[in-house]
């Protein structure tokens, strides 16, 4: 006799795995799903911190790289050793003097400061100028002849300052359309600009009498600040101002850093380095504008170190020389410990010769310390 078990089908007592056990093996995927959603989000948020924690730190190491911090630790030290030598010895070494300090802040705009500041800029761009001494004397004295020669002198200044930012633009054109290095090139415009200017003049100090306004402007004091400190502040924040809060500036820093990258995100690195090869001439042509105006002559031969004085001014200020790094105020206060560095080899009668060793050892010590800096930070 075949029995049938039909149990299965009744509504209400069925089978304890179709009412019951599938039900708890739903519920218990379900919660082990929960689970491994949850673990799986933790473990997300755990590696997306990471990553944030580690893209912040990478952040301080590029921020501190790009910083002034070490040459402003370095200035600051300096500086209070030569306060206080000053203070145990007012008679002979007259450092904290109100002439000398008047003088400092006169001299190092014109001497290094503000054609560094146009070299610093290119440098970041990852070019060179060697012909801004050449440019700066080559204008200076084209504004003083014309100047001599009946022309306005405000006219003229504008004039000299065109002139210098062409030389730089066309530094910038043969360099790049050419594609010699800029180092090449501006070695050999330095030599075409200064044999230019013995021709236009000659050898002999050209004499620069300019008017009272211009003069006040350009050479004169506000208060106890000297009118050259004050370009040399202005230049120096919109300078700031353009490196660091425009679209430019973020440029420089891209064609200087990597230029095949640069390229690869749509920078037109030819216009950008144009920029900075324009800045440059500029800066070295107001430098001898203003040089000119507040000696009240210009020597031929006043801008031969200048080139170097600025370059150096740059390394010491912690810009790199393959490009793609450097700040405004490391500029600013690299020009200010050259000055440094002659004003008291010449407070302490040291010989003039002497003042360029000290330079070189700094600027050997500077790079020597930025790429140990550099190692330790990366």
């Amino acid at each position: 006799m075949l029995v049938v078990d039909d149990s299965g089908a009744r509504p209400g007592k069925g089978n304890r795995t179709d009412s019951k056990t599938i039900p708890m093996l739903l519920h218990y995927g379900s919660w082990q799903k929960g689970i491994d959603m949850k673990l799986q989000e933790s473990t997300t948020e755990a590696v997306a911190a990471t990553r944030e924690q580690r893209a912040k730190a990478a952040g301080r190491r590029y921020r501190r790289q790009q910083s002034a911090f070490d040459i402003l630790i370095i200035f600051l030290i300096v500086q209070v050793i030569s306060v206080i030598y000053g203070l145990i010895n007012p008679t002979t070494f007259a450092y904290n003097s109100f002439a000398n300090i008047q003088n400092a802040l006169g001299a190092i705009p014109v001497v290094t400061g503000i054609p560094a500041l146009g070299v610093g800029i290119l440098m970041i761009a990852g070019e060179f100028d060697l012909s801004v001494g050449a440019n700066f004397i080559f204008s200076s004295i084209l504004m003083a002849q014309l100047n001599t020669n009946g022309l306005s002198v405000w006219l003229a200044a504008l004039i000299g300052l065109a002139v210098g930012t062409g030389i730089g633009l066309l530094n910038g054109v043969i360099t790049l359309r050419l594609g010699i290095p800029s180092f090449i090139t501006t070695l050999g415009t330095m030599l075409i600009w200064q044999a230019g200017t013995l021709f236009v003049h000659g050898a002999s100090s050209q004499p620069f009498s300019p008017s009272p306004g211009f003069a006040a402007l350009t050479a004169g004091n506000l208060g106890v600040f000297p009118a050259d400190f004050l370009w040399f502040v202005v230049l120096a924040i919109a300078f700031w101002a353009l490196l660091q809060r425009n679209r430019i500036g973020n440029h420089i820093f891209a064609a200087g850093g990597n230029k095949q990258a640069a390229t690869a995100t749509g920078v037109r690195v030819d216009r950008t380095k144009l920029i900075a090869f324009s800045l440059a001439g500029a800066c070295a042509a107001l430098g001898g504008i203003l040089s000119a105006s507040q000696i009240g002559n210009i020597a031929p031969s006043t801008g031969d170190v200048l080139p170097l004085q600025a370059i150096a001014a740059c390394v010491i200020g912690g810009l790199a020389l393959t490009g793609g790094r450097g700040t405004i105020l490391g500029i600013v206060l690299g020009s200010a410990l050259i000055y440094w560095i002659s004003d008291v080899l010449l407070l302490i009668g040291a010989p003039g010769f002497y003042i360029t060793a000290p330079v070189g050892i700094l600027i050997i010590a500077a790079a020597a310390i930025y790429e140990i800096l550099r190692a330790r930070r990366a």
